[in-house]
């Protein structure tokens, strides 16, 4: 094989570690929580059905690219659950040295591609970002609300806080913070998630 077929190979089975990143949210069978390949490829076909839906033109083939890239780096740097303040501080450090090495595996012409996804994804400065972003947040929190708030209960974690963490779908697209904003109402009303303060 040529070095840059042995470079993508090692690559794509440095990825299979993906798949042992355990999140917090929970399958909706709730057997198992979802690990982070999971993540990834639900919220990519989000974008392929749900990219209507945006406030703004995208373009959706570039936004599944994102969302298929985004966590790559939680191989070294491990998932940091949304509502984890403490985990958030170093997050950013911690993300950037994974980038560095697991994006460094490709050739370098692909290397520059993928980590320039990543960057725009983490960057938040394109529509095709934000709205990536805003399926980011989205999918927890449907998987929140159809698991009655399992992940919620288990965390303590109140109505304002996941308003407050997901308010950015607002910035990308109202009629899905409209579904958003629903869903939470309609977890505090059944009890799956306890009314913050106001």
């Amino acid at each position: 094989m040529s070095d840059r077929l042995e470079q993508q190979v090692r690559f794509l089975l440095e990825l299979d570690a993906l798949k042992h990143v355990e999140r917090r949210s929970w399958l909706l069978g709730e057997a198992r929580r979802e690990n982070s390949a999971e993540h990834s490829w639900h919220v990519a076909v989000l974008a392929l059905l749900l990219a209507e839906h945006a406030d703004e033109p995208v373009d959706a083939g570039r936004v599944i690219q994102m969302l298929l890239v985004h966590d790559i780096v939680e191989i070294d740097a491990g998932d940091t659950f949304r509502y984890d303040d403490a985990g958030a501080e170093d997050k950013a450090e911690r993300e950037a040295r994974a980038a560095d090495r697991l994006f460094g595996l490709l050739p370098a012409d692909q290397r520059g591609r993928l980590r320039a996804l990543w960057e725009e994804f983490e960057a938040g400065e394109t529509p095709e970002a934000r709205f990536g972003a805003a399926l980011d947040r989205l999918m927890p929190l449907l998987q929140g609300h159809a698991t009655r708030g399992r992940t919620w209960r288990e965390h303590g974690i109140t109505s304002d806080r996941v308003v407050e963490r997901n308010r950015p779908i607002e910035a990308s697209s109202k009629r899905l913070w409209k579904l958003a904003r629903a869903r939470i109402d309609e977890a505090v009303e059944r009890g799956w998630l306890t009314r913050g303060p106001s």
